[in-house]
């Protein structure tokens, strides 16, 4: 028998920085992966993660 579905789903980190600036970086935008549990956190997340195409951390934000 298949499990019942659970609690945790996956999301999408995207860059805010890539976003917003587009005309002076290069083309492409920074995004991440990951899960969260839908029960404890029904807020969009907010994370600090490396971006490749700034070359520093930055604010991601959940997509979708």
């Amino acid at each position: 028998m298949a499990k019942a579905k659970g609690s945790r789903i996956i999301i999408t980190l995207e860059c805010t920085e890539c976003r917003t600036n587009s005309a002076q970086r290069s083309p492409g935008v920074s995004r991440y992966t990951t899960t969260k549990n839908r029960r404890t956190t029904t807020a969009r997340l907010e994370l600090k993660k490396f971006c490749t195409h700034c070359n520093k951390h930055t604010v991601h934000k959940e997509i979708k």
